[in-house]
């Protein structure tokens, strides 16, 4: 290379683009992290932004403070709209409107993956889902727009529709969020608000161990959880959602609908697929080879959610690990080391939230419930947590919101935020305020 160092650019700042260039700290390398947000967001824990338990900077440090001490490396926020594989360049737009060209000897693409709706997009204006800290700051002041409204609803049935939450999709997301929103409605505001959760499959966490699975649907339902399983929404509305289920179609008249059925990858994966000629799967996501790299371009790597390999599961550990491993393979290339073997991945088990002291946990063959689960799930999320005042802080909070007070501090409103929510709500706004 001339003498020059070698560029590394990472598209995408999560789990697996972090760990990948924190893998190349020290090497003879320049790191480039380029995303469309200044933040590393632990997306595990949105669900409790939304729901008023922790504050938004607790789960999402400033990229350029997590890779602070890490000489090589700098972050870089723009929207990548090209990757030019032949000319080894990625083009990005930058918030001014300028086009940025980064160029790269090795390219690695870790942008995650969106909701998706099978079909129907018009959903997403009606039924968020939960990627961003942007869908959870909504999500929280559309909760609690919708309490404040059913205290001035004079009209039963608009009041009811208010209280009314639900919940699609019941995956480890689809449950967290939904027993959050019922603690929030029954233990902390007590009211008679009206919890679903909707399900298309015969069973909650269909992942799970069938025992972890009954112990789920038990404990949702001591905590006023309606679960409506073999159901599957029709259509949804700003003010309804329509389901079928054996007893044929009806409409729920409900103000809140929360998205959590389905992911699909970033549309990074499909131009990764064209370029390349690799295939895509059902869910958009693109197959890599063996070590994570493109067919014909063994410099361009795909890792995370975004990637089809050995049928991994879209959550957290395979892109955490195939990020440590990619950056573990551009050191040994740059140092001309015979390369690594093809990724294994280790499967340190599954865990999910329903409620206070209360989680399932699968991992190593054990199966555990309730409060031995809940502290297992509370200590691994913590450990992943960047940043010691980070994991401080969430401890606090959950301490604070959950044990001792069963209070939501950040359950903040504003009267304009209020307005808004209501007039989107009805279809009658575009931008939120501020």
């Amino acid at each position: 290379m001339n003498g020059r160092r070698h560029r590394v650019v990472v598209v995408g700042g999560g789990f697996g683009g972090v760990r990948a260039t924190r893998a190349l700290s020290g090497a003879d390398a320049d790191v480039t992290i380029v995303d469309r947000t200044n933040h590393h967001l632990f997306q595990p824990l949105l669900y409790q932004v939304a729901t008023a338990i922790l504050p938004a900077g607790l789960i999402a440090p400033p990229l350029r403070r997590v890779v602070r001490k890490q000489a090589n490396a700098h972050t870089v926020l723009a929207d990548v709209r090209e990757l030019d594989l032949d000319g080894r360049v990625v083009h990005a737009l930058a918030p001014d409107g300028r086009d940025l060209a980064l160029p790269y000897d090795s390219l690695v693409v870790a942008a995650g993956c969106t909701d998706t709706y099978f079909g129907h997009d018009e959903w997403a204006a009606f039924a968020p889902g939960l990627k961003t800290l942007e869908d959870a700051r909504h999500l929280r002041s559309h909760i609690l727009s919708a309490f404040e409204m059913a205290e001035l609803a004079t009209d039963p049935a608009e009041r009811a529709a208010y209280l009314t939450f639900a919940v699609v999709g019941a995956g480890p997301t689809g449950v967290e969020m939904v027993g959050q929103v019922a603690e929030l409605a029954h233990e902390v505001l007590t009211t008679e608000a009206t919890i679903l959760l909707i399900e298309a499959g015969p069973a909650v966490l269909a992942a799970f161990a069938p025992r972890l699975q009954r112990y789920t649907r038990r404990r949702l339902e001591r905590m006023g959880v309606d679960m409506l399983l073999n159901t599957t929404a029709l259509d949804i509305d700003h003010d309804s959602i329509t389901v079928k289920d054996g007893d044929g179609k009806r409409r729920i008249p409900a103000r809140t609908k929360i998205w959590a059925a389905g992911v699909r990858a970033s549309p990074l994966a499909t131009m990764l697929a064209e370029a390349t000629g690799a295939g895509t799967d059902r869910a958009g996501r693109v197959t890599v080879r063996p070590d994570c790299s493109l067919p014909g371009h063994p410099e361009v790597f795909a890792i995370g959610d975004m990637v089809s390999l050995n049928n991994l599961p879209a959550v957290a550990q395979p892109a955490i690990q195939e990020g440590v491993y990619v950056g573990r393979l551009i050191r040994a290339r740059m140092a001309g080391q015979t390369p690594e073997k093809p990724f294994s991945y280790r499967d340190k088990g599954s865990m999910a939230t329903i409620g206070h002291l209360s989680a399932v946990v699968d991992s190593f063959g054990m199966k555990f419930t309730g409060v031995i689960g809940y502290t297992m799930w509370a200590f691994v999320h913590v450990l992943y947590i960047v940043g010691w005042g980070n994991r401080i802080g969430t401890i606090l909070n959950w301490t604070r919101a959950m044990t001792f007070t069963k209070n939501r501090p950040h359950r903040t409103i504003t009267f304009e935020r209020a307005q808004y929510e209501v007039a989107e709500d009805a279809g009658t706004t575009e931008a939120a305020p501020g």
